[in-house]
């Protein structure tokens, strides 16, 4: 069987984590992903050729509309047949033009997959993709979600309620994210944080994940703990303007920018509190991944579904609170205890209890992928 892959971009954020965890127990067997990408720059790219995946990269439709409709008709008319299914992982309808090629060059089946619950982009997308809903079914035949709030984002009820609706849990493996102390004790040294009180954060820099809120709610903390820092680790368009924000309320000596890592496990063991001030999330891979490590997280109250509330180290907080109360409720929890071993435990089973724990998980995949 063979399967096109589009939602490989050139950030390492969570659709791609996504795909890679499922990826990487799927590639080889009996199953050929080749990617379709519209970045010169593509995440995992290496390890993807490695694997025996193909990597196809086409023109964006943002660069060069033109271009991108030639290339992207040029592929389909000379691949489509080739290829069982294409799976389309997308946080917008906005563009559906690889949905539409499928459809006109004959690849059977068209699974459409949401990866989150709001429009993120500008009022033009957002418009695109509310049109986009309600032709959707004509073009796809699977209509998959991280979440059901996700599922609500891009599909009708008459498309939620039918059988080919599913929802595709965000699966992780637990126990790479387990707490290490000498992976804590390493960064920490490596980072110059030692002695520090490190809050910290893993995302896109942008304005879904509400970074200049947290410099904020940082500054309010800083006054209580001279020795806190704050890391903010991934890469994105709202960089300068977050730099600019840390000098304004002048503590740009405290936070650090870290870009994009492979490290993120290591890192959250380094980490003392996550903060997680969201302003929407479809079902956050990151926020799996943070429980998994056992270490404090403060969260957005509406953005993490309660099957995915596993952790007692999770706090809910409204973002209708200021940046001096979420301080302050970092404050009173922010003593950090590694989860001892039996609860380790517990969080596995709660973790494949609910449909989080991605060995369990790709089995499900690869029965969904293999249907007719």
């Amino acid at each position: 069987m063979r399967v096109l892959v589009f939602g490989m971009n050139d950030n390492p954020g969570g659709i791609e984590s996504f795909l890679m965890n499922y990826i990487r127990r799927l590639q080889g067997q009996d199953m050929q992903f080749d990617f379709l990408c519209n970045t010169q720059i593509v995440a995992y790219e290496e390890e993807l050729r490695a694997m025996g995946c193909g990597v196809t990269k086409i023109t964006a439709r943002s660069v060069n509309p033109k271009k991108y409709k030639e290339e992207l008709e040029a592929f389909f008319k000379q691949n489509a047949s080739s290829y069982q299914i294409i799976w389309v992982n997308i946080c917008s309808l906005a563009n559906i033009d690889y949905l539409k090629m499928a459809k006109k060059y004959g690849i059977p089946r068209r699974i459409i997959h949401s990866h989150n619950s709001q429009n993120m982009d500008s009022k033009l997308r957002g418009m695109l993709h509310k049109m986009n809903r309600k032709k959707i079914d004509q073009y796809a035949t699977d209509f998959w979600s991280c979440s059901q709030e996700a599922g609500e984002w891009f599909y009708s009820d008459a498309i939620r309620s039918g059988s080919k609706y599913y929802v595709i849990r965000n699966a992780i493996d637990v126990k790479k994210f387990t707490f290490s102390e000498e992976n804590r004790s390493r960064l920490r040294t490596e980072l110059g944080l030692e002695g520090k009180l490190v809050l910290g954060n893993v995302g896109r820099l942008h304005f879904q994940k509400n970074q200049k809120f947290l410099i904020q709610v940082f500054a309010e903390f800083k006054k209580l703990h001279e020795n806190a820092c704050l890391l903010l680790v991934g890469q994105g368009p709202d960089e300068a303007m977050l730099r600019e924000e840390a000098k304004r309320l002048q503590v740009e000596e405290d936070v650090r920018f870290l870009g994009v890592r492979s490290d993120v496990p290591e890192l959250l063991s380094a980490m003392d509190v996550f903060v997680f001030p969201s302003v929407f999330e479809g079902l956050s891979l990151v926020s799996l991944e943070v429980q998994a490590s056992g270490i404090q997280m403060f969260a957005t109250d509406t953005i993490i579904p309660e099957i995915a509330q596993i952790s007692d180290k999770l706090t809910l907080v409204s973002l209708d609170e200021t940046p001096e109360r979420w301080a302050q409720r970092i404050d009173e929890q922010c003593g950090r205890q590694s989860e001892s071993e039996e609860k380790r435990e517990n969080y596995i089973e709660i973790f494949r209890e609910r449909g989080f724990l991605i060995d369990e998980e790709v089995k499900k995949l690869r029965q969904m992928l293999e249907q007719q």
